[in-house]
């Protein structure tokens, strides 16, 4: 059974641009990545608004005419060249109304280019751990994330077992389950992700998708 946050139908939903509720889904559920790229890539935020009016843009019409090719890879790769084209175009052209977005550079290759992008990987991750901690958040006590939030921040075992009247191995115990739920969450989010996004072209898998949603 599909967890909610995967919302394995959000990818083929997309396909149709007048759909506006897929679309703001969509937006909200990958802006802060785009958002995060940019930002690490040096623009301003006035540059990272306008590069993700590009990409949304882009999105719209390259997502539109999606063939079904397993060969097509990864999501995450698609999306980047869409990223960078839009990065690219921004700044190659001054006047904002002409900036438009290269479509030859969203051809991806099947073994994908983006492995050596440590900046994007990086950003991919912490997409997909935000992703996976909005369920944690949803599914755990609070007082378990609480716990949780503040060892990632750096507070020691000893520390928040006096903090909050706990056992160290009590502490430890938390730590462990909900790290392993969310590596369980995050692994389940992109391996949905890269299957719909390959099948989001074949009329037969849309239908055996939107059965079993």
């Amino acid at each position: 059974m599909l967890d909610e946050t995967t919302q394995p139908s959000l990818l083929l939903r997309v396909r149709d641009s007048s759909d506006e509720d897929a679309w703001r889904e969509f937006a909200g559920k990958y802006r802060d990545l785009v958002a995060g790229y940019c930002r690490s890539r040096g623009l301003q935020p006035a540059d990272c608004d306008d590069v993700q009016q590009l990409v949304w843009m882009h999105l719209a019409k390259g997502m539109r005419g999606f063939d079904h090719d397993p060969a097509r890879g990864r999501f995450r790769d698609y999306l980047r060249r869409v990223v960078c084209s839009a990065i690219a175009r921004h700044f190659a052209r001054p006047d904002p109304a002409n900036r438009a977005l290269d479509t030859a550079m969203l051809a991806v290759t099947p073994s994908g280019d983006t492995d050596t992008d440590e900046v994007w990987g990086a950003e991919w991750v912490d997409h997909h751990y935000r992703l996976a901690m909005q369920t944690v958040r949803r599914t755990f006590d609070a007082r378990s994330v609480a716990i949780f939030n503040q060892l990632v921040s750096g507070d020691s075992v000893a520390a928040l077992a006096e903090a909050f009247e706990m056992t160290e191995q009590a502490v430890h115990k938390v730590k462990q389950r909900i790290r392993d739920r969310t590596a369980e969450l995050i692994a389940r989010q992109v391996r949905e992700e890269d299957r719909l996004y390959q099948a989001s072209g074949d009329p037969k898998k849309r239908a055996a998708d939107g059965a079993g949603s």
